[in-house]
């Protein structure tokens, strides 16, 4: 894929960049590796001061910052002022609570054989984060905050369809006054990834994208013997019992599903109603479907513009066409409209089968799929029989049902009437395919640290004759 910014509400080609070359590279990564030898011995009152203003620096340009990242992927411009502020959040959240998961944790010294026993947590490095598209400024930014705040650097190789956002990213640290080379972008491609992974001045890496994405980058990390978070595609299951208050989950269903155009990994995909209710919940669900207006996104009326690719509307297509082709119902929506853009409509499918690529697929777009079960342990069932597990949403006011949701849907998140979404305060990841480590909260921040033991012995004078201060040696 080209390093370019494209208009998805258009088609139009608005500004491409040539990849960095070998040496150009060579000298970011070298640059980096010598900005980690001074910024690791920073104190967290300086990293504070800096991510407070990074968060201030992006409340100065949110309009600007909103319409370029609308202008390059598609999200209406309501969404994007959101995760702007989102972003800002983020940071200020790690500057509040940042410090104290720096402070050494005391352990029992006296059941050890020491005065003093502690965990320290020490950055490890240069870290190379590999991001998506559809969330631009948040899904680099909550890899960013805890890596900076806990000493680490960052190296961001983008999607190549967000290049501006991509270095817009990379001026907000150097306004914020953060020392030199912290936090650079790499424009290149993806193949260039592994020589980037490869490099023994790259400690470790975070990912956020496909499930074969995911695999390749594992792989070279393995290889190299290299730390790495992944967080993967998901198919999250939004399961409707009959105590639930069926409007407002039908309201949720739709923003859940329809979020950021539909292209979210924790977006609800799967709709598993319980029988007694699957009708009501069905008309609902449809009518508030129907009504939500497609169009320019950057009209404060539209609640859902184009997908950001070309080749991602086409998927869609594949996915619902084949759908219908193999016995399944369009209740509303399931054909794209006319005109320029990569627009699809929300859009609706009963009749779902194993035989469907998108039961057991992950459809990135505006599609819902509408199963009736009969109880809760089917729904989940056919829910947990799917390769993803990142989140999962319960709708039920019965004290038993959320409890056997909690403990026996296989995913990273379980969220009971609400949809699934990230919070700074809470940890974010899959399971199974969706990947695995966390981002968010004091486990982000120590994904990419050295917890390292500290053991502290009596003076010399106070040992007894041959002792080692240990009782016994591995």
């Amino acid at each position: 894929m080209a390093i370019a910014t494209i208009n998805p509400a258009t088609g139009e080609t608005l500004k491409t960049y040539e990849p960095l070359s070998d040496e150009a590279l060579e000298d970011k990564i070298a640059r980096a590796a010598e900005a980690f030898r001074s910024y690791r011995l920073t104190t967290p009152e300086q990293r504070v001061g800096w991510l407070r203003a990074a968060a201030d620096v992006l409340d100065a340009d949110a309009d600007s910052v909103a319409e370029l990242m609308t202008t390059e992927m598609g999200k209406t411009l309501a969404a994007a002022k959101a995760e702007v502020a989102k972003c800002a959040k983020g940071l200020r959240w790690y500057a509040d609570h940042g410090p104290a998961y720096l402070e050494p944790e005391r352990r029992d010294a006296e059941a050890v054989g020491a005065t003093d026993a502690y965990v320290v947590h020490q950055p490890i490095g240069v870290i190379l984060a590999i991001m998506p598209w559809n969330f631009p400024l948040w899904q680099a930014m909550r890899f960013a905050a805890p890596a900076l705040m806990a000493g680490n650097v960052g190296l961001l190789k983008h999607a190549s369809n967000v290049p501006q956002t991509a270095l817009y990213l990379e001026e907000v640290f150097r306004k914020a006054g953060f020392p030199d080379d912290v936090f650079q972008t790499l424009l290149i491609g993806s193949g260039t990834i592994e020589r980037v992974l490869g490099d023994d001045r790259v400690a470790a890496a975070t990912l956020t994208g496909s499930a074969p994405a995911g695999q390749s980058v594992a792989s070279i990390a393995g290889d190299a013997l290299k730390k790495t978070v992944l967080e993967l595609g998901g198919s999250d299951p939004f399961i409707v019992m009959p105590s639930a208050d069926l409007d407002r989950a039908a309201e949720v269903a739709v923003t859940a599903r329809c979020q950021n155009n539909g292209q979210s990994c924790i977006a609800a995909k799967r709709f598993f109603v319980h029988t007694d209710v699957a009708e009501e919940f069905t008309r609902l669900f449809a009518e508030k479907l129907g009504a939500l207006t497609v169009g320019d996104p950057m009209d404060p009326g539209t609640k859902v513009g184009p997908l950001a690719t070309e080749s991602g509307r086409d998927d869609v297509e594949r996915y619902v066409q084949d759908a219908v082709d193999k016995g399944a119902t369009v209740v509303v929506g399931g054909r794209r409209p006319d005109g320029p853009g990569w627009y699809y409509p929300p859009t609706l499918l009963t009749g779902i089968t194993p035989e469907m690529a998108l039961y057991s697929e992950e459809v990135f777009g505006p599609v819902a799929a509408l199963f009736t079960v009969d109880s809760l342990d089917e729904a989940i069932e056919i829910a947990n029989s799917h390769p993803y597990g990142l989140g999962a949403n319960l709708w039920s006011e019965d004290e038993e049902e959320r409890a056997r949701f909690i403990r026996d849907v296989a995913s990273g998140m379980a969220f009971i009437n609400g949809m699934v979404t990230s919070y700074p305060e809470l940890p974010f990841g899959g399971v199974k395919q969706s990947g695995y480590g966390r981002e968010l909260t004091e486990l982000g921040m120590r994904e990419f640290m050295n917890a390292k033991t500290v053991w502290i012995g009596p003076p010399s004078s106070e040992q007894g004759e041959g002792d080692t201060g240990a009782a016994a040696s591995e």
